[in-house]
């Protein structure tokens, strides 16, 4: 698929100036009526209703956002497998994820960017565990869990691959490990809680490895609550990057949000001033939210 015009570097990009990320991708597609309540929850619809998937991709670019987000943060093979796809269907349904963002972005914000979503180990398991890092994998067992999907997103077309809501250590240095010496762009993002990863380690840690791998043009935090974004970014290699959720909680259980959402775009000029260059907002923040964090954005240029 042609590319329409063409964008900076992205690394180049955030040198430059600050990027506007979209929000959450698959709590939109709630909000238009999709029910997502399956373990694959978004990405069931790359085969159910691409349709749904670009409209929801360009409501965020028309609303301000200069990046969209694939729907493949929750696909894998295993997943897929199932729902008795086979390994080559999978394949072709998470390089759909790119090229379904690919359209949108072609036709409502032509120098933007494409972010294939690359979930962490636990977005597989659909039971919470990305906000807890308890796994029951080590970090060899990460890496081959994250090699495939990587390999397939890394040749789809992609402008970077968003490497997100990661909640432990251990993930964090498969990841590394399978990213360096790639060549490929990327961004390094967790799931954390206050100034720790959601297992409870020393996000310096994490920002240490990240600093070693050239692929990673920033590193921060995502999907954590707004109040948590400054204290997470404390010790981050800058550029940095921020998009947390509403502020509310998600039980896993019964598959829902609880509490009242926190997102307030008046904070960003805050995370701006502490060395974010790509922000945005994650589950629960809609476009009216990403409309306005581009306008803060917008008075700072």
């Amino acid at each position: 698929m042609p590319r329409v015009t063409s964008a900076p570097d992205l690394r180049e990009a955030i040198a430059d100036g600050v990027v506007v990320l979209d929000g959450g991708l698959a709590t939109l597609l709630e909000a238009r009526g999709h029910d997502l309540s399956s373990e694959l929850w978004s990405a069931r619809l790359l085969a159910d209703d691409p349709e749904a998937v670009v409209a929801a991709h360009a409501e965020f670019f028309d609303a301000g956002a200069q990046v969209a987000t694939t729907a493949s943060y929750q696909a894998s093979f295993p997943g897929f497998a199932a729902l008795g796809l086979d390994a080559d269907a999978a394949a072709d349904l998470m390089r759909l994820s790119v090229s379904l963002a690919r359209r949108a972005r072609d036709e409502h914000r032509p120098a933007g960017w494409v972010a294939a979503s690359v979930g962490p180990y636990g977005a597989s398991l659909a039971d919470g565990s990305e906000y807890r890092g308890d796994y029951d994998l080590d970090v060899s067992g990460l890496r081959a869990f994250h090699r495939p999907r990587l390999d397939v997103l890394a040749d789809a077309g992609a402008d970077v691959l968003a490497v997100e809501t990661v909640p432990c250590l251990a993930e964090v240095e498969a990841l590394c490990a399978e990213l360096d010496g790639t060549g490929l762009t990327a961004w390094l993002s967790l799931s954390a809680d206050g100034g720790r990863t959601r297992a409870g380690e020393p996000l310096e840690e994490a920002w240490a490895m990240a600093a070693d791998v050239a692929e990673i043009v920033a590193t921060g935090v995502n999907c954590c609550a707004p109040d948590d974004i400054t204290a997470a970014l404390t010790d981050a290699h800058a550029p940095r990057v921020a998009y947390p959720n509403s502020g509310q909680g998600w039980d896993a259980v019964r598959r829902t949000w609880t509490g009242e959402p926190a997102f307030d775009a008046d904070a960003v000029a805050g995370w701006l001033d502490a060395g974010v260059r790509l922000v945005g907002g994650c589950c629960r923040v809609g476009p009216v939210d990403i409309t306005a964090v581009a306008a803060v954005v917008a008075a700072r240029t």
